[in-house]
């Protein structure tokens, strides 16, 4: 059995959940403009994705209420120039709290990367703690391979698969290319296969 091609095998874009329809969010940002009710039901929408995002990032809840609250501070603040260009509003606020945890992790003495076991991954088991299972086996060795690997490719598969992004609007977060991106993913699969061989996990397992 192959545990990160069984994971990786779906395609995360069209199972996520939760994003707004492309129509009905350009018009929730219209009225935001003028009106502080409608933008009250943007925060709504992401506000959640936001915070798990960041708390990902600096792992503690008192930083990253924090900076969820900056975020969307910001966004309020930028909203009337804000223009859509065919991305979800989602990548713009995922854009300014990539640059608001880089400031917070200049002003830290270390980086701090929470345990992805945290993190409302799809597919993400919850089973209890000593129902001890092939299945269940492979998937730990799965996410502790994740959590060994650099924070920018943590960073890519949680934006991919836990958020659903398109190489598109990652891209639009991290600062790369799509094409720089879709290298990044392709890299960061081999790395993932690598430290599950090093655990003893095999492509034919």
């Amino acid at each position: 059995m192959d545990p990160v091609g069984c994971f990786f095998c779906c395609d995360p874009a069209g199972d996520a959940e939760g994003l707004v329809a492309e129509d009905r969010e350009a018009e929730l940002i219209e009225r935001a403009k003028r009106e502080a009710g409608a933008f009250g039901e943007l925060y709504e929408l992401y506000v959640d994705r936001i915070y798990n995002y960041i708390y990902y990032r600096v792992g503690n809840n008192h930083d990253a209420e924090d900076l969820t609250a900056r975020v969307f501070f910001r966004a309020l603040a930028s909203l009337p120039r804000y223009r859509h260009r065919g991305a979800p509003l989602s990548a713009w606020l995922y854009r300014i709290a990539h640059n608001l945890i880089a400031n917070w992790h200049r002003d830290q003495s270390r980086r701090r990367v929470v345990a992805l076991d945290d993190l409302p991954l799809p597919g993400r088991r919850r089973d209890a703690p000593d129902r001890v299972t092939e299945s269940h086996e492979e998937e730990s060795a799965l996410w502790r391979a994740i959590e060994a690997l650099h924070p920018e490719r943590q960073m890519l598969l949680h934006l991919k698969f836990g958020e659903g992004l398109s190489n598109a609007q990652i891209g639009e977060i991290m600062g790369r290319t799509e094409g720089a991106v879709k290298s990044l993913y392709h890299r960061t699969l081999q790395a993932l296969r690598r430290e599950l061989e090093q655990r003893g996990f095999h492509q034919h397992q």
